[in-house]
């Protein structure tokens, strides 16, 4: 039993590693991948955070919530506990890129009620001048963590903080006029954290190199408060560093012997894709006992083609531990055992698509193999449901997925209009209430197995196709398209639901790729696979795609974009109609 799931809040949990291990290692930051170029002790992190905290008490008029706009590093760390410290909700936020839109930053400004930015002395003056250029940014009290005196820990007033205290605003991605802000408790967090430790097998021993974002939950909380709440070492890389180049990963976690370290699918499609046999000599991956897959869709191929790339390195196909989780309950849903191999689910794709679970044999068209995400733990509860009738789904059947616990949030901030959509109950028996994922899926033998959006499913002629579906079989019908950046959706022309594909070109190949011949394989590829006619196929260039920053696909904002004529589409390939 981990000492701290009983902790009133998570001021206690760090505050006790202060007092029994105050010069143990809590984070170490790599800053290109590498070298380590920062670190925190429990003790340190103490300090930092009590002079935040009594810096943000002292103000006046009092601080309700605090916008964090901190690049990858240990400041983000800091500034968070001292929001903690001080009964401030913080809300993470991607400090913006130069010349990008701040449309969202200042619609999650407006909804949150923001008045004061956190952020490090070296962001701060191109944030402000950012800022200045919009009214409602610029009148913002901007304030440089980094730079607050340690003395101001003396004056430090523990806040009265409880399980059902505020702790952050976790904003999902959405459109820019009506964010939607998930309020997490330290009860969810503390929840959620014992989840984590108790179905990863986490221990004081365990190690994680994480180069998730610090905005994102996964990153947040897997990457930065698990190995606080747990006690083991956390080693942390900024993104960029692992996009430019994955060996970096995977030499830090063989540097140090880490045990617990993933990310969503692509990461390991792009480990897979990068690393070359010369670079797969220097790695060790024999102690990753859990490579976590979440956040998108799991696919056996990238499992099993890291596991083949990987082998010589000491990696085991049972280390992949695909899992499923959400904001709105605080990170995990579901997991498996750490000792097992992923479990594949051989489906009939024609009875899958009309919602029903039927095993694929030599009768079966087409199959898929369904990942399986595991299983709820703790108290959580999954049940699927029918979403039209919000009734249970008999075994066989796909539905949405439900869930229950204490891990679940209570709502949105400032969005009560949301919660009837958010939440059910059985419409038969009264049961719940559950949140309501948006996401399709069954159990069988316990097991949870995640099949699409409830909102993204394409239904042309009275069929059911999932985009991710689609999506594949276009990135996999030509060299140069780049894995997990394309969107399938459907637009209506003259009366008919019509299947348009949005797909990213390699950086390599934006100037060879022969768009005639691209288009037309891709049509091909689509008939044959779904009996489907592509009705429009658009080229754009790298990182174009609209997604979320876990990098989930936003075929909405896509679509979107594609009618409105703002998708930023190669020049010589535009759009091409059947």
């Amino acid at each position: 039993m981990n000492p701290h799931q009983d902790a009133a809040s998570l001021v206690d949990v760090l505050h006790s590693r202060a007092d029994h291990q105050p010069d143990r290692t809590a984070f170490l930051f790599l800053q290109d991948g590498e070298a380590v170029t920062a670190s925190l002790t429990y003790e340190t992190l103490h300090r930092q955070a009590r002079a935040i905290a009594a810096h943000l008490q002292s103000m006046e008029p009092p601080v309700g919530q605090a916008l964090l706009l901190y690049p990858s590093g240990l400041e983000f760390i800091a500034a968070l506990w001292g929001c903690l410290y001080a009964g401030v909700a913080a809300v993470p936020m991607q400090p913006p890129r130069p010349k990008q839109s701040l449309a969202r930053l200042q619609a999650i400004v407006a909804d949150a009620q923001v008045t004061l930015a956190l952020t490090t002395a070296a962001q701060l003056g191109n944030l402000k001048r950012q800022a200045d250029h919009h009214p409602m940014l610029a009148a913002l009290h901007w304030l440089a963590t980094d730079t607050i005196p340690d003395d101001m820990a003396n004056v430090w007033r523990s806040p009265s903080a409880r399980r059902d205290t505020l702790a952050f605003i976790q904003y999902t991605s959405g459109s820019t006029g009506s964010p939607k802000g998930v309020m997490v408790s330290h009860g969810n967090l503390i929840q959620n954290s014992e989840y984590l430790r108790q179905c990863f097998a986490l221990s004081t021993e365990s190690v994680s190199v994480t180069w998730l974002p610090n905005f994102h939950d996964m990153g947040l909380i897997d990457g930065i408060l698990q190995p606080l709440y747990t006690g083991f070492l956390g080693v942390i890389m900024p993104p960029v560093a692992f996009l430019q180049a994955p060996v970096l990963w995977l030499h830090a976690i063989t540097r140090y012997r880490a045990t617990h370290c993933g990310g969503p699918n692509f990461a390991y499609d792009l480990c897979t894709r990068k690393v070359t046999l010369a670079q797969r000599t220097a790695l060790d991956l024999s102690n990753w006992v859990t490579a976590y897959n979440g956040a998108e869709p799991v696919n056996r191929d990238t499992l099993e083609r890291f596991t083949e790339h990987f082998k010589p390195c000491g990696f085991q196909a049972h280390y992949f531990y695909p899992c499923y989780g959400m904001a709105e309950a605080t990170l995990i849903i579901s997991g498996g055992r750490v000792q097992d191999a992923p479990i594949y689910f051989a489906a009939d794709v024609d009875a899958l698509e009309d919602h029903r679970v039927v095993a694929g044999g030599a009768a079966s068209k087409r199959i898929k193999h369904v990942v399986g995400c595991g299983r709820p733990w703790l108290d959580t509860r999954i049940i699927i449901a029918e979403p039209g009738s919000l009734t249970r789904c008999a075994p066989d059947c796909v539905g949405e997925i439900w869930v229950a616990g204490a891990s679940v949030i209570r709502g949105y901030w400032n969005r009560p209009d949301l919660l009837a959509d958010t939440f059910a109950s059985l419409a038969d028996t009264g049961e719940g209430p559950y949140l309501r994922t948006g996401d399709l899926g069954f159990l069988k033998d316990g097991e949870l197995f995640v099949t699409g959006r409830l909102k993204d499913v394409i239904i042309i002629r009275g069929h059911n196709h999932y985009p991710q579906d689609i999506e594949q079989t276009v990135q996999e019908s030509c060299a140069g398209l780049r894995p997990a950046c394309g969107a399938a959706f459907t637009i209506e022309v003259q009366g008919q639901e019509r299947l348009v594909v949005v797909q990213e070109v390699e950086r390599s190949h934006l100037r060879h790729l022969d768009v005639s011949a691209a288009v037309k394989t891709i049509r091909e590829a689509v008939a044959n696979e779904y009996g489907l006619q592509v009705f429009a196929v658009a080229f754009i260039k790298p990182a174009r795609i609209p997604k979320t920053s876990s990098g989930k696909i936003q075929r909405h904002a896509c679509r979107k974009q594609f009618l409105d004529g703002t998708l930023e589409i190669i020049e010589a390939a535009k759009t091409t109609a059947c």
